[in-house]
């Protein structure tokens, strides 16, 4: 069992920043992938970013050179910090948890609210 605690959201304008935190508590695998993926009303479910506990990072071509992923394996907390934020970004980001010996263990946080706007 793994909990997840996120923090950092909130509204921002164009062109701003945010920073946000998930903190990993409970049976954590050393193993594991911790990422952040973002849902806007009316549209799926999207990753926004991933990164391994050995540091290996992914990100799709709509934050690349925007957002940075970084995580402290002693603390067990994923960082994405969101530079450069558009409309757009606006969504529900939502902290995931999954470790790389198996699939089954995957967990979520209850998400953190992101909007951009003037």
């Amino acid at each position: 069992q793994v909990q997840l605690v996120e923090s950092g959201g909130g509204l921002v304008q164009p062109g701003g920043s945010l920073r946000l935190s998930c903190a990993a508590s409970g049976s954590i695998f050393a193993s594991n992938i911790m990422a952040w993926y973002r849902q806007a009303p009316g549209k799926q479910r999207e990753l926004v970013a991933s990164i391994t506990s050995s540091g290996r990072i992914n990100y799709p071509d709509s934050v690349k050179g925007r957002f940075t992923i970084s995580r402290d394996n002693a603390k067990n907390t994923v960082y994405l910090q969101m530079n450069s934020l558009k409309p757009e970004d606006t969504a529900v980001y939502t902290c995931n948890w999954r470790a790389q010996v198996s699939a089954s263990h995957n967990y979520w946080g209850q998400g953190t609210q992101v909007t951009v706007s003037s």
